[in-house]
């Protein structure tokens, strides 16, 4: 069987792979790229005489339509577009492949530009994180592409590191408009399908509940994706069903947290991109665009961005959190107790309300204004009953409004938490500093950072929060010198262990233990390091331990019965298995839902390893006839002692009945009245001469 699963088994007379030529123009060349629904070929035009990229439809999957219409969306979508930094498509169609039993089936290709670079994934692979500067350039560049794109009514939907390529030139190209939708169709999509599109980590809050999506969804993708380029990771880990919770209930930490020397200005864009509403957060590529430019040239970043980063952090919201809520409470009491003017009445009217909101949601002040009951009169007076409910409610107002007085501003009230000051332990050894900040009613972190320094060894040199206020109980992280000999640890993720080992002795660590640790990580293969203790970036004396984790080589099977075909092909695939498709006509589950899977889940197996799938498709529809067959008995006349006697003897007890759905059992006849067929007796038969009785 040919490794190119777009080809079935290649029969005496076809060409091999490098010489199909398809659509009769575009010649088929070496596989330079596989992804969850298809296969990505160098090719060349013929016509033209220029290298191309064609992406095929994996065969097994062209006869699902689900595949098939989302193959196609991308290249209608993807065609629609002319923008640098959006990969081109130039030409799609469709070509007869004949599989391995004889069936000839029809896969869809899509011919696109090709672009000479690497995916972000692969530069992340090899790099862990980017330069902030180059990361923030990225990001403006793919905004770009997203602007272009939603100005044309277009959601991408699947931002990640795998759909964006940067050039050997430095030139960014967003490609796999695979399932794009027209902002004008996406809520149909989402709720007609009920299915939940996209990656895990980087899917927008909205896009998780499967609500409507619009590009400010793609933004927050954007964001996930700028996050991992300046840390080294998305901001939130865990499996795909955790990973859901997390986005739509979990603050991100600013990416500084996992990476030092990051400029502020970055993690408040950052920051400001993850927010969970989308009117929350960026409201358009352009303003998400400017802000990045800004911090790259040194400038403010927008108020919006800087309120965000300062409540994520807590800066100035613990102190004025009880002020803020006291005097919302205040104002609230002092609107209900305040006798309501005459409409017109001393100037008050109209321009007594506050200034119309400009955002989706309306503010706290609007809201009182609705509540106003300067109608009430009139409701009254057509209403004489409504007096008595409109009095009740209003007693309950108060009484909830003396209820929030009481909690806010009474003795037993919450305060928020309590504010300390945070001491300063820079030029310290961390055992002093510890008990200092301890003393002092905070936490300190026990992995400690350590960089190399003048001080000697062991020396608080930088602590975060520096000072200021912060709330009891708040963690402090310290980094202390590793003194001036400290060396960084290079990057190792993505090396065989034997070659990290041998880069650490080049450059000068001589305590590597001698076994390492094993980790099942399906971004890694058998015996790749996955990370190290400790970490790559951090500073410590040559004669430090360090530990080294490795990849297994092995991944867990996920749970994927019960999920629609789309969703569990997708589970696999990220969990770096491969998948075969055999279909079961059942009228118990909905089509596409899977049956049944060849490997259980929770079982632990090698990377690679072919999980068999059952998914159910719609039975087969008979029509059932339902036949009434109507019997009639025809007694058989016996004849009786006396031939001339043409009465019966006695006459039939029981007549034939019909059932309406089988025939009835036979019964004995009985005797008749007369010879012969009731319904058509016929001409009487001539009985003859009379017999002789003297014969």
């Amino acid at each position: 069987m040919s490794e190119d699963p777009t080809q079935a088994t290649p029969r005496p007379d076809d060409p091999p792979a490098s010489q199909r030529v398809l659509g009769g123009r575009y010649e088929l060349g070496d596989l330079i790229g596989r992804g969850g629904m298809a296969d990505v070929h160098l090719g060349h035009d013929l016509r033209l005489g220029r290298p191309v990229a064609i992406k095929v439809l994996r065969t097994d999957l062209a006869r699902d339509s689900s595949f098939l219409a989302r193959f196609r969306r991308e290249a209608q979508s993807a065609a629609g577009l002319s923008h640098p930094a959006i990969v081109g498509v130039f030409d799609s169609g469709e070509e007869a492949v004949v599989e391995s039993g004889g069936a000839t089936v029809q896969v869809p290709y899509i011919v696109m530009e090709l672009v000479e670079g690497k995916t972000l994934r692969e530069l992340l692979n090899e790099q862990r994180t980017l330069d902030p500067d180059e990361a923030a350039r990225i990001t403006a560049a793919v905004l770009a592409a997203l602007e272009y794109a939603h100005e044309r009514g277009l959601v991408h939907r699947d931002i990640k590191p795998a759909n964006v390529m940067v050039t050997e030139a430095g030139a960014v190209k967003v490609m796999d408009f695979g399932i794009a939708r027209a902002i004008a169709d996406t809520a149909a999509t989402m709720t007609q399908t009920q299915a939940v599109m996209g990656t895990a980590r980087y899917l927008s809050p909205e896009q998780a509940q499967g609500l409507d999506v619009d590009g400010r969804s793609d933004l927050y993708s954007v964001g996930c994706l700028l996050y991992e380029l300046l840390a080294g990771r998305t901001p939130f880990q865990g499996d795909p069903v955790s990973l859901v919770y997390q986005h739509l209930g979990e603050a991100p930490k600013a990416p500084s947290t996992h990476a030092a020397r990051l400029p502020q200005a970055l993690d408040a864009v950052t920051l400001h991109a993850l927010e969970k509403k989308p009117e929350e957060r960026y409201q358009d590529a352009a303003a998400f665009r400017a802000d990045l430019n800004a911090a790259r040239a040194g400038e403010p970043v927008s108020a919006a961005a800087r309120s965000t980063y300062d409540r994520v952090l807590g800066f100035g919201v613990a102190g004025a959190g009880a002020a803020a809520a006291a005097a919302a409470a205040a104002s609230r009491a002092g609107a209900a107790t305040q006798a309501v003017p005459a409409a017109g009445a001393g100037g008050q009217g109209a321009a007594a309300y506050p200034e119309e909101p400009t955002g989706i949601f309306t503010r706290a002040e609007e809201d009182d204004r609705y509540e106003r009951t300067d109608e009430l009169p009139v409701r009254e007076r057509r209403h004489p009953g409504a007096a008595l409910m409109l009095g009740a409610l209003a007693l309950v107002a108060l009484a909830g409004v003396a209820w929030v007085l009481v909690q806010v501003m009474g003795p037993g009230g919450d305060d928020g938490p309590e504010m300390l000051v945070v001491p300063s332990t820079v030029g310290s050894t961390e055992a002093q500093a510890r008990t200092t900040l301890t003393a002092a009613g905070f936490t300190v972190a026990e992995d400690v950072v350590q960089r190399n320094s003048d001080e000697e060894p062991g020396i608080v040199i930088e602590q975060d929060p520096p000072g200021g206020e912060a709330p009891r109980g708040e963690e402090v992280e310290l980094t202390v010198s590793a003194g001036p000999q400290a060396r960084t640890i290079p990057r190792l993720q993505g090396l065989e262990e034997q070659a990290a080992r041998d880069l650490l002795e080049r450059e000068g660590f001589s305590n590597v233990r001698g076994e390492s640790e094993e980790t099942d990580d399906p971004d890694w293969e058998e015996g790749q390091v996955v990370s190290s203790d400790p970490e790559e970036g951090e500073e410590i004396t040559p004669d430090e331990l360090i530990v080294l984790t490795v990849s297994s080589g092995e991944v867990e099977v996920p749970d994927v019965v019960g999920l629609d075909q789309n969703e569990a092909v997708l589970l696999l695939d990220e969990q770096a298995l491969q998948w075969e498709v055999t279909t079961r006509r059942t009228g118990e589950e909905d089509a596409g839902t899977v049956l049944e899977q060849s490997v259980e889940a929770g079982d632990t197996v090698e990377q690679g390893t072919t999980v068999e799938l059952v998914v159910a498709t719609e039975p087969v529809e008979t029509a059932t006839e339902v036949v009434t067959e109507s019997v009639t008995v025809t007694p058989t006349p016996e004849p009786t002692e006396d031939p001339t006697t043409e009465e019966p003897t006695e006459e039939p007890t029981e007549e034939p009945t019909e059932e309406p759905t089988a025939p009835p059992e036979p019964t004995e006849p009985p005797e008749p009245t007369e010879p012969g067929p009731p319904e058509d007796p016929g001409p009487p038969e001539d009985p003859g001469p009379p017999e002789d009785p003297t014969d």
